[in-house]
């Protein structure tokens, strides 16, 4: 699919990490500030009413209770696949403040369903429950200079907090939304988890008319771009045997790994869309006086598009088996193997800058005085945009940091300031019933899951 981001006929939009977050993925180009009259006049309305405004208060005044909320969370350890404790957590703490219909779902999600009149879309909020920290992490929250730090108290445990808040002050103020809002905390956004989570939320719930995720992100931004992965995990298997007496008999699968890999570095993706691929991780041998009977290898790609990655893992692919190919003809048998296990498979898309959900979080922006940035990398909008459903992603407020590392940090300071904007863009989404009406177009349910 070709890029319809206005203006960005020579940008290249690009997201170099796997990471879930806004805040290290790259800007792209600043919005174009245009928004049709449709999209200016809701938000004019909704910012004028009073239910609103005193909405919007109470964001700001439960802010310092939503903190413990992100204290709680953050404290309970959430590696990949191992998400289970928090979500069980998550899952007391929206009970406790109102959607008592919430559920753990077969994949371990946390899902809440908020429903609007029934006459508007259904629009899903997210954020993920997992961390990069293995068990075993020191998750207590330290304060220090006016920052809080914990590795994984901004991604994306902020994005729980924000959620909670929300729910709160919903059900306090008794807004009546027009949409339903689908509130989720999922798993499997980092590292391995391949978006499992999400994708499981898009296989269940067929009618999603889009999706707005919060990450940790600078003021303004709002992610309109997913790139694509695929990894490998490549293995090389020989007879092996000794490096002197079995020499000239035995091909080595190390020498044929690095066949392989001096191949693929020879692979010339394009330059845009960026397409990029690496062999990140080698090993395999049993001493140095040994013709290696296995080794192996990890290899990334990636892509703003789905058709240039798959094209580049075609060469790769390619290249490996000839390096097989070559090793085994260097001494004349066929006795050196290999086998590739997918192990990654991240979906790419993109939601055009002109549609309409991208054009409320400009709106919003720009109510709150911040000018929008469109950015792109990859996190769990990708499940959506790769559907072809409207997907975006945006922060829920603070200054953050050290991502990924065991200093990870945030500033919470007028934090409920980032929790605000973000709140209406939701709202215009799904209207306000005697205020707005919903700017998220219903879309046909889809007939199959599609996911990815």
């Amino acid at each position: 699919m070709r890029s319809t981001v206005a203006g960005l006929a020579c940008a290249a939009l690009c997201a170099g990490l796997l990471t879930a977050s806004l805040a290290q993925a790259q800007p792209t180009a600043a919005g174009t500030g245009q928004v049709t009259p449709d999209i200016d006049r809701a938000y004019t309305q909704l910012m004028a009413a009073p239910q609103i405004r005193q909405l919007l208060d109470a964001v700001e005044a439960d802010h310092a209770r939503s903190i413990e909320d992100l204290r709680l969370l953050t404290e309970i350890e959430a590696p990949p696949f191992k998400e289970q404790a928090r979500a069980e957590a998550f899952l007391a703490r929206m009970k406790a403040l109102g959607l008592r219909d919430a559920r753990i779902d077969a994949e371990g999600n946390v899902v809440a369903l908020r429903k609007g009149t029934g006459t508007g879309p259904l629009l899903l909020v997210s954020a993920h429950l997992d961390t990069v920290f293995p068990a075993g992490t020191d998750v207590k929250v330290k304060e220090r200079d006016g920052r809080l730090y914990a590795p994984g108290i901004s991604d994306d445990t902020r994005g729980l907090s924000v959620l909670l808040s929300w729910v709160k002050v919903l059900n306090d103020q008794k807004i009546q939304t027009t949409g339903d809002i689908l509130f989720v905390g999922n798993v499997g956004e980092e590292e391995l988890g391949n978006l499992r989570g999400i994708k499981r939320i898009f296989a269940d719930h067929l009618a999603i008319d889009g999706m707005v995720g919060i990450e940790p992100a600078p003021a303004g931004s709002v992610l309109v771009l997913g790139t694509g992965s695929h990894r490998y995990e490549v293995t090389f298997k020989g007879p092996g045997g000794h490096s002197y007496a079995a020499f000239g008999q035995v091909p080595s699968a190390i020498h044929g790994m690095g066949r392989a890999i001096a191949k693929i570095a020879d692979i010339r993706p394009p330059s845009f869309p960026k397409t990029t691929f690496t062999v990140g991780t080698v090993g395999g041998g049993t001493s140095v006086n040994t013709i290696a009977p296995d080794a192996r290898m990890a290899v990334d790609i990636r892509s703003d598009e789905m058709a240039p990655l798959l094209e580049t893992e075609k060469k790769i692919l390619a290249a490996i088996e000839e390096g097989v190919a070559e090793e085994n003809q260097r001494w004349g048998v066929n006795t050196l193997s290999v086998s590739t296990r997918l192990i990654g498979d991240r979906p790419g898309g993109r939601t055009p800058s002109d549609a309409a959900i991208v054009q409320a979080a400009t709106r919003a922006n720009a109510a709150f005085g911040q000018k929008t940035l469109l950015s792109g990398a990859s996190t769990d909008a990708n499940v959506p945009m790769s559907l072809g459903i409207p997907a975006i992603i945006i922060g829920g407020g603070g200054k953050t940091g050290g991502f990924h590392a065991l200093s990870e940090w945030i500033d919470l300071t007028d934090a409920w300031k980032g929790a605000q904007t973000s709140l209406v863009t939701v709202l215009g989404l799904v209207g306000v019933e005697g205020v707005s009406a919903p700017l998220l177009a219903k879309r046909p349910p889809r007939t199959t899951t599609g996911t990815p």
